[in-house]
């Protein structure tokens, strides 16, 4: 009889774990489709306006959209969004809010996750190419120098002679949970003379 209600229990408590499994896939896959399908329209609503050679105001929060990110030699490539709260980040890179905008003089900073849009970060060396595509222009950027950092070290979005750009992800990529550090790409502006000053 004891058996026989163990033997019950384990066969529920198998069917229950398997069940929590196929929703956390089904709720994962869900989250993917939806980033996945934000990027698509962004990129192209992007590329639209600089074939079209808009020159549109600045992004603000209602626009949304600041430019798409490459980075050819790691393959990767995300839209920026204006803001990096939780939400903005789940479907895009972020632009930190109280840094300045690309087009605009100063330390310009984005964010992404390690696990999704910024996963490629970590294969990105000093000397690699960065391109930045938004309605001011085309932006292009040299990689000067890569770092792990504490969340609390935020001079590393302090104006500098040398950076122009710089890029935050969450450390080690392969953590699971909160990471405890910040991996940061910083990059100067090369001057080409296709982005629009403010």
């Amino acid at each position: 009889m004891v058996r026989s209600v163990r033997s019950r229990l384990w066969w529920w408590s198998e069917r229950g774990l398997l069940l929590a499994g196929i929703l956390c896939m089904v709720r994962v896959g869900l989250l993917a489709l939806e980033a996945a399908a934000f990027q698509h329209r962004a990129s192209a609503e992007v590329r639209r306006d600089i074939i079209l050679e808009s020159r549109a105001a600045a992004p603000s929060a209602e626009d949304g959209v600041v430019g798409l990110l490459e980075i050819p030699r790691v393959g990767m490539s995300a839209v920026v969004v204006e803001g990096d709260e939780a939400e903005t980040l789940r479907v895009a890179a972020g632009h930190l809010p109280d840094t300045p905008l690309p087009w605009e003089p100063g330390n310009s900073a984005i964010a992404g996750h390690r696990d999704t849009f910024f996963r490629a970060v970590r294969h990105v060396q000093v000397g690699d190419a960065i391109e930045l595509t938004t309605r001011r222009g085309r932006m292009s950027y040299r990689v000067v120098k890569q770092m792990i950092v504490d969340p609390e070290d935020v001079w590393v979005l302090a104006p500098s002679s040398e950076v122009d750009l710089t890029l935050i992800t969450c450390y080690p990529f392969s953590y699971v949970g909160s990471a405890p550090y910040r991996f940061v790409v910083q990059a100067s502006r090369r001057v080409t003379g296709t982005a629009a000053a403010d």
